[in-house]
């Protein structure tokens, strides 16, 4: 039983795991973030690209 629980403790794959997780996690929240951003830029300069064309009509 001993040997288990110390094998337990210095495994270390788990933990690796969840750190890429965490890794993983937090650049999918920057992308998404950034591409929210971006959309949000690109969508006011259409707009404003469409009201000057209706404008010089």
């Amino acid at each position: 039983m001993k040997s288990l629980f110390s094998r337990f403790v210095r495994d270390c794959s788990g933990a690796t795991a969840i750190e890429y997780g965490l890794i993983t996690a937090l650049i999918t929240a920057a992308l998404i973030g950034g591409a929210t951003v971006l959309g949000d830029s690109i969508n006011g300069l259409m707009d404003s690209t469409s009201n000057h064309l209706k404008d010089s009509q």
